[in-house]
């Protein structure tokens, strides 16, 4: 850029210096041509005078004390007298523009360029009392014989231009290339630019922000990633040494015979566990990746939540927990699978932290545009400082609570995901000890 910027400097200035140059040279060469118009028009007013005083007599002696060439022409054109050659070789002169002017008007002038000795010839005639013409002429360097002859200074003028050019152009280039040399591009906004490169600094500025707000998303991404490793590895360590310890045990034969079925219902048990982890792990991932490939269609969201409580009924009455559910049907436009899994991992929890003789309660709404899901419980509640955090992966609020009830740590995670595919908003109210009201807002139409 600092050499760009060096050449345009250089350029610019040395057009303007041709340019000045050509115009001068052309100002300069008008302004002698017209002077010596005037000055050879009074030189021939004067000689003119001369001859009317003092007739041929007036030329003698004038061929080695004039720069003018004179010419006296009679009024058939005849050459009378000349002061540079012989009147009666000359042809007749009855016909050139200024004598031919100067016999119609009294005065008469003209310009003719002479390629032989590259110069250019002014011509003033006077018409004299007795009918006569006196005419005198003027040779006039051309615009090239006076460049040819102004060569040496103008080449001196020329080479300090240059020289003048080039320093003007480092010292230029230097001072503009360096405030974007010196630029602090970690703190855009604190440079002292020029003001035609505010709008990239806030831009630069804008990237920073959201470089560093990418890196901190990142960072905390595969710091969740590794908790969410580490937790899965350890969620299916637990079921699977079960299970290896159990069967281990059968396989050496040293269980009693009344103990294989207890232990075959351990297995099974750990194995469901395990299935359910997996499956767990598997829709979450879906989810991770923004639910692609589910079925949006027009769905009732009451028919799921009965669906919901049929399937955790048996659940319910081993935990003498109470399901009730109020509403009507109530149609919106989504993925039924995920609606059904969020009313299930809302209400599988809340038969889990519920109390004996507890209830459940399913609330089905439309506000506007909205439908809204609730689904309270009268169960142990959650504590005001985990539930910002309620909705990580395997995040417990109580683990031994939740190894003695189970699950996977992830229906909340789920029910946070598939809200979130669903455009829907999620909200948590809770009290330790009295219960928690979770409550869905979805969109009517997507």
């Amino acid at each position: 850029m600092n050499k760009k910027i060096f050449k345009s400097i250089c350029f610019a200035t040395l057009t303007v210096f041709i340019a000045t140059l050509i115009l001068i040279m052309g100002a300069l060469t008008s302004y002698f041509t017209n002077s010596q118009k005037r000055q050879l028009k009074n030189e021939t007013d004067l000689a003119a005078q001369g001859v009317m005083l003092n007739g041929k007599e007036y030329f003698e002696g004038l061929d080695e004390k004039t720069d003018y060439r004179i010419t006296w022409v009679n009024a058939d054109g005849s050459v009378i007298y000349d002061n540079e050659a012989d009147p009666e070789k000359m042809e007749n002169h009855l016909e050139r523009a200024e004598i031919k002017q100067a016999f119609e008007t009294g005065y008469g002038e003209s310009a003719r360029y002479s390629a032989t000795l590259s110069e250019k010839l002014l011509y003033s005639a006077r018409r004299l009392p007795d009918g006569t013409v006196l005419r005198l002429s003027f040779a006039q360097s051309t615009i090239w014989t006076l460049l040819m002859g102004f060569a040496a200074p103008i080449c001196g003028v020329a080479m300090l231009a240059i020289v003048m050019s080039l320093c003007l152009a480092t010292s230029l280039s230097k001072r503009i290339i360096e405030p974007i040399n010196t630029l602090d591009l970690d703190e855009p906004m604190k440079n002292e630019i020029y003001e035609e490169l505010e709008p990239l600094m806030k831009r630069i500025d804008v990237q920073q922000k959201q470089l560093k707000a990418d890196r901190a998303a990142l960072e905390k991404t595969e710091q969740i990633r590794q908790e969410f490793t580490a937790n899965v590895s350890h969620e299916l360590k637990t079921p699977l040494q079960a299970i290896s310890g159990y069967a281990e045990l059968i396989k050496a034969g040293i269980v009693k015979p009344e103990d294989i079925k207890p232990f075959a219902e351990k297995i099974y048990s750990e194995s469901h566990r395990l299935s359910t982890l997996v499956e767990d792990i598997i829709d979450l991932t879906k989810l991770d990746n923004g639910g692609y490939g589910y079925q949006w269609e027009e769905t009732d969201l009451y028919r799921i939540a009965e669906n919901v409580i049929d399937s955790l009924e048996s659940e319910a009455e081993t935990q003498h927990v109470k399901l009730n559910l109020e509403g009507s049907s109530t149609k919106l436009y989504g993925v039924a699978q995920l609606l059904h899994s969020i009313v299930y991992n809302l209400c599988d929890n809340a038969i889990k932290y519920n109390h004996e003789n507890g209830e459940v309660n399913i609330k089905l709404a439309k506000d506007a545009d909205r439908v809204v899901l609730t689904v309270s419980d009268t169960g142990i509640g959650i504590p005001k400082e985990c539930i910002d955090r309620i909705f990580e992966r395997f995040y417990r609020v109580d683990k031994s609570r939740s190894k003695e009830v189970g699950g996977t740590g992830l229906g909340l995670s789920i029910v946070k995901h598939a809200a979130l595919i669903m455009n829907a908003d999620v909200s948590l109210d809770s009290k330790e000890g009295k219960g928690s009201t979770f409550t869905i807002s979805f969109p009517e139409r997507n």
